[in-house]
């Protein structure tokens, strides 16, 4: 019988099964599954492919578009295949006795070891494919590589053993007679004519194959929906033709359902895109005038943007977003970030600019391991009550304070707003316009799910989630299909340690391949950082390593490059531009430093001598105790943060909600409220406080917009220090003479940032062991050096000064590297860690795409993401703290009205409820928990809390500390978790 027949009413035999509902007897046909599955890829190629990615994969293949569509979704729709072989179909009785005699009869002895599906489909689709006319003739050929493309759909690249386990005899000696041979011939050949795959490509590019396999994964996981198969099995049985045509329009359905389809913003003028805005400075201006050009004649690149802290430099990045998506074929914007309260404001600022142009609908989505815990994200403010105009939605973080005080001088939110994203509040406005904006831009169901957000056209992220794609572990295809059809931004890239750094080199490489614009941000990056990842981008867009290794791809500061990749030319900011954007954005900035004695603080009653941290932190901001201001202490450790916090305390002269602690070591939901709270009061339309001090660590540091009037921090590398001091008088040219500042600041007065060098015994810097985890001792006393030779007091002009004072530290040729036989040593040691971070980090990354010879390469290693790290000694373990009630139960609360949830199955409400009570902490604190540390049995088989490590503390003895082997934990609703080591 012919595909034209097999096509018509009962003109094969549907009843091999693909899904099968015991409860019901409910039985799906597997043809009907793979036509699902080609109908889905189709749609998705139409609908959620950008005009680039459509173009990568059709020239990877050396067709035409259509033709491509077609290929794509065959392949799409033969994933499935290994499923038609008796050791499958025999796992449901009642499926297997309805099938027809022959299959039965022919189905020979049955291997008692499970079938792996994504395996025997790989198998079983290389014979097909052959049989297709598909070359086969090594690891790169158009047989083997779209093989592999059907088996990886499953999650992971396998190796296609072409002279055994896919070999002719060998596939017909284990998976059934010739009429299982015959029947799946069949139904590969009806997909083909049904999807219209005619054409033979004559090769396959890593770049597509990776392409289409993230396709046919997402088609997957759309048509293998419950509802999505089960409404279609419960219809009466038609023909192959007819169940297509209708699966054509279901498919259009279950894609727009899952909110995958791209959306063109409409045109809006500047100031409507960013309403904080009257013009743009003349950075942004200048991108907006010579970027278009560019991108018109010579395609897609990356740009570099550096500029000084508090800048613009964000804005200046979606512009460049708006013009690379309109010239390069992209739609939307990734957002990359360091660290979860950067991503945050992120998506916030994201989220703003997509609503600035009024879209009917345009999710937002925020990817990273606590996404669940934001409440602006997860829509846990927008309440019944909210809706009605009768609760205060961002009001609701204060009442949750372990003191359930608002702090003093920070008004209540009004009713019916939100944080902003600038930091400060959003304008009153009326609950039902709050909710309207919200629909908008919140999505819904399938990109809720954790590694379904990236696929979102705007998404916000942590760079982590992105590093994923270049890493050896399950569905990373699919991160990469999520990447690569998007202006992909990369904020504060210098944070990274050098692990993560070649992670992103990989990354870009990859990028560039795929032809995917990349924005990269930063104040403080080395020239010679700047020009290693441009260099990376454009070796993996094809240019020549060689080449590129002696050009200068370092903008000038503060200013922008872009650099295309059809020829690597780099193409910088005029300099007239530049020079006008350098006066117009120039602040002053003074930086003494101070020797002081490093010791804990131990007793909080213990006396403190003069000369010691705590007691100069103490001095510095007597001033703001005094008489008002807003200050900020960043400390370089959790302890040191609580130690300065308790030391505080003792002589504080106003209410007790004026000096906050902020640090990563609160339960999830305090953590997020504090830090909104401090974002709201000190953002550039925040109610500022008359007097407010916040003692934090790093958390602060980068990418928020915030201002403070005066600083004190731990002696930090330069870049860092700088990076704090962005939020020291961020405002200062936008609130000059505005009465923002506190009576002391008089005018001419110099933002003063104070940094703190511990001395030791020689009268020399010596770095606390505990400081060194944090960053390279070599980078701390190299700061040091620079401000002593500025004779401890540094008066400069941000921006113009900060990329020289970089480069001293940070630079490939640092000057500070030989002055003293100390920094020498140093040097060395912090440059055989490098070394040695970048060796373990390439070990488990996976190859270039011009280093793949079969797909299985990016899959040599069986990594889990829970074992792949994205940051080196990174993997923490999340502990729950709780509370033993008086039924020997345990609570989330101390007054025991939140009890532990034990059911079988939780929802994702309770979920998310428990995971907002959690602390991360380094697995090594938690290394030898004992059996009353283990979490509830029932939630061993939940992803998300079967590594949970409880915190039992007793909740009338609040100073009850818990033994981990050698590590003590203790939980103070004050000062977050308490951590010491017996020796």
């Amino acid at each position: 019988m012919g595909v034209v027949e097999d096509a018509r009413f009962g003109g094969i035999d549907l009843g091999v099964w693909a899904e099968f509902e015991a409860a019901t007897w409910t039985s799906y046909p597997l043809l009907f599954r793979m036509l699902d599955d080609a109908a889905v890829a189709a749609v998705l190629w139409d609908r959620f492919l950008s005009s680039s990615q459509r173009a990568v994969i059709a020239e990877g293949l050396g067709l035409g578009m259509e033709q491509a569509r077609s290929l794509t979704a065959l392949l799409a729709g033969l994933r499935e295949l290994g499923k038609l072989v008796p050791g499958f179909q025999r796992r449901e009785r009642g499926a297997w006795e309805r099938l027809g005699e022959d299959l039965l009869t022919g189905a020979g002895r049955i291997s008692q070891v499970p079938v792996e599906v994504d395996r025997s489909s790989m198998h079983v689709a290389f014979g097909v494919l052959g049989a297709f006319g598909f070359a086969a003739r090594g690891n790169s050929s158009p047989a083997v590589r779209c093989a592999q493309v059907v088996g990886g759909m499953g999650g992971r690249f396998l190796q296609v053993d072409v002279a055994g386990g896919a070999a002719v005899r060998r596939v017909a000696a284990t998976v059934g007679g010739p009429a299982w041979r015959e029947l799946r011939a069949r139904y590969a050949a009806l997909v083909r004519y049904l999807t219209g795959a005619v054409m033979v490509p004559e090769r396959v590019s890593v770049q597509a194959a990776v392409l289409m396999t993230g396709v046919g994964m997402l088609a997957g996981r759309l048509s293998g929906q419950r509802g999505h198969w089960l409404e279609a099995a419960h219809m009466p049985a038609f023909g192959a033709a007819e169940h297509f045509a209708g699966a054509r329009v279901r498919a259009v359905e279950v894609v727009g359902e899952a909110e995958l389809e791209r959306v063109d913003l409409e045109p809006v003028p500047f100031a409507t895109a960013h309403p904080h805005l009257a013009a743009p400075n003349d950075l942004q201006a200048s991108l907006m005038a010579q970027l278009p050009g560019l991108v018109g004649e010579y395609g897609v690149g990356i740009t570099v943007i550096a500029d000084g802290t508090g800048s613009g430099k964000s804005v200046g990045a979606l512009e460049v977003g708006r013009i690379c998506n309109g010239g390069c074929g992209t739609a939307g914007v990734a957002w990359l970030m360091p660290t979860t309260a950067t991503t945050d404001a992120a998506w916030e600022t994201l989220e703003a600019y997509v609503r600035a142009h009024r879209p009917e609908r345009v999710p937002v989505t925020l990817a990273h391991s606590r996404s669940r815990l934001n409440a602006a994200y997860t829509g846990t403010w927008l309440t019944t009550e909210a809706a009605s105009g009768h609760a205060d939605p961002a009001g609701a973080m204060t009442s949750l304070m372990p003191d359930g005080a608002r702090p003093a001088g920070i008004p209540a939110p009004a009713e019916g707003g939100s944080a902003s994203l600038d930091g400060g509040a959003r304008e009153p406005t009326e609950a039902g316009e709050w909710a309207e904006a919200r629909e908008m831009t919140a999505p819904e169901g399938f990109l809720h799910g954790q590694d379904a957000a990236l696929l979102a056209q705007f998404s916000a992220a942590t760079i982590d989630q992105a590093q994923m794609a270049v890493l050896p572990v399950q569905f990373s295809a699919l991160r990469l299909l999520a990447l690569s059809g998007k202006t992909v931004v990369v904020d504060e890239a210098h944070a990274l340690t050098p692990y993560s750094h070649l992670q992103l080199l990989r990354l870009l490489g990859w990028l560039g391949s795929m032809r995917t614009p990349v924005v990269l941000l930063s104040a403080t990056m080395p020239s010679s950082t700047s020009s290693a990842i441009v260099a990376a981008y454009l070796a993996g867009a094809g240019r020549e390593p060689g080449l590129l290794a002696a050009a200068d791809y370092a903008p000038a500061f503060p200013g922008w490059l872009f650099a295309e990749a059809a020829t690597g030319t780099a193409h910088r900011m005029e300099a007239t531009a530049r020079i006008r954007h350098c006066r117009a954005q120039t602040r002053p900035l003074r930086v003494t430093m101070r020797a002081v004695t490093y010791r804990r603080l131990g007793d909080v009653s213990r006396e403190v001598d003069p000369g010691e941290r705590l007691a100069v932190i103490g001095q510095t901001i007597g001033q703001v105790a005094r008489e008002g201001g807003c200050a900020m202490v960043g400390c370089a450790t959790v302890a040191d943060s609580q130690d300065t916090y308790r030391y505080l305390q003792r002589s504080w002269p106003g209410d007790p909600g004026e000096l906050v602690l902020l640090h990563a070591r609160f339960p999830g939901w305090v953590r997020e409220q504090r830090t909104s709270w401090v974002r709201r009061a000190l953002g550039p339309a925040g109610h500022r406080p008359d007097r407010l001090v916040v003692v934090t660590t790093s958390m602060l540091d980068t990418s928020l917009d915030i201002d403070v009037d005066m600083m004190v921090s731990d002696l930090a590398a330069i870049a860092r220090l700088l990076q704090r001091a962005g939020r020291l008088a961020r405002f200062y040219l936008s609130w000059q003479n505005t009465g923002h500042r506190p009576p002391w600041w008089r005018p001419g007065h110099l933002p003063h940032l104070t940094v703190l060098q511990p001395l030791g015994a020689a009268e020399a810097t010596a770095v606390p062991a505990e400081w060194r985890t944090v960053e390279p001792a070599f980078l701390l006393h190299a700061t040091a050096a620079l401000l002593q030779a500025k004779n401890y007091d540094l008066q400069l002009n941000v921006p113009a000064d900060v990329q020289d004072l970089v480069e001293q530290v940070h630079g490939e040729h640092s000057p500070f590297a030989d002055e003293t036989a100390n920094l020498r040593r140093l040097l060395a040691g912090h440059l055989e860690r490098t070394m040695a971070e970048e060796h373990l980090s390439d070990v488990h990354l996976i190859p270039p795409h011009d280093r793949v010879s079969a797909l299985a390469d990016l899959h040599r290693q069986y990594l889990t993401a829970g074992q792949a790290a994205t940051r080196l000694g990174t993997l923490p373990r999340h502990l729950l703290p709780c509370y033993p009630t008086a039924g020997g139960e345990l609570a989330l609360d101390r007054a025991g009205t939140q009890p532990l949830p034990d059911p079988r199955y939780l929802s994702s409400r309770q979920v998310r409820h428990i995971l907002q009570h959690t602390v991360p902490v380094p697995a090594a604190w938690v290394a030898r928990p004992a059996p009353q540390h283990r979490p509830p049995a029932s939630w061993d088989q939940h992803p998300l809390l079967a590594n949970l490590v409880l915190l039992p503390s007793p909740a009338r003895d609040p100073a009850h500390t818990e033994h981990y082997g050698r590590h003590r934990l203790r939980m103070d609703d004050e000062l977050g978790l308490i951590h010491d080591r017996v020796n």
